[in-house]
C-alpha cells in the first residue's frame, strides 16, 4: 500500500539534509541526488515546499528523468490535506485622489472631460481670432 504523506510535511523537508519534492501529486526523497541533478543542488531545493509540478514540466525532462524518479518514490501526497488555492488579490490601484470609489470615477470622469474642455477652448479661441 502507498505511503500518504500530508503536504505539510513538505514543509520539513525542505533542506540540503532531508529534501523531498511533490511532482504530479507523488512524493519523491530525491536528497541522495542533490550532488548529481545536472541543474544544481538548488534548483531542487526552490522546489521544495509546494508542488513542483510545473517547475519539472517547464524544463522539459527527458524520458530517462522520469525513470529516474521511481527510484526516489516515496509515496503520495493526502489530497485532502492541499491547501485551497489563494486567489491572486492585486493591490488597490493608485489613483491620483485618497478618497474612496467615488472619487476614482470622479478622476475617470475628469480624464475623458479636460480633454475635450481643452478642445472647445481651442476651438473657441480659433473661431475668435478667424472673425478678426
Amino acid at each position: 500500500m502507498t505511503k500518504l504523506h500530508a503536504f505539510n510535511d513538505l514543509f520539513e523537508h525542505n533542506n540540503k539534509d532531508d529534501c523531498w519534492l511533490l511532482i504530479s501529486g507523488k512524493v519523491y526523497d530525491v536528497t541522495s541526488f542533490l550532488d548529481d541533478h545536472p541543474g544544481g543542488d538548488e534548483v531542487l531545493l526552490t522546489a521544495t515546499g509546494k508542488d513542483a509540478t510545473d517547475d519539472f514540466e517547464d524544463v522539459g525532462h527527458s524520458d530517462d528523468a522520469r525513470e529516474m524518479l521511481k527510484k526516489y518514490f516515496i509515496g503520495e501526497i493526502d489530497s485532502s490535506t492541499i491547501p485551497a488555492e489563494r486567489k491572486h488579490t492585486p493591490p488597490p490601484s493608485a489613483t491620483p485622489s485618497a478618497g474612496g470609489q467615488g472619487s476614482g470615477n470622479s478622476w475617470k470622469l475628469l480624464q475623458f472631460l479636460l480633454p475635450l474642455l481643452i478642445l472647445v477652448a481651442a476651438l473657441a479661441f480659433r473661431s475668435f481670432y478667424q472673425k478678426e
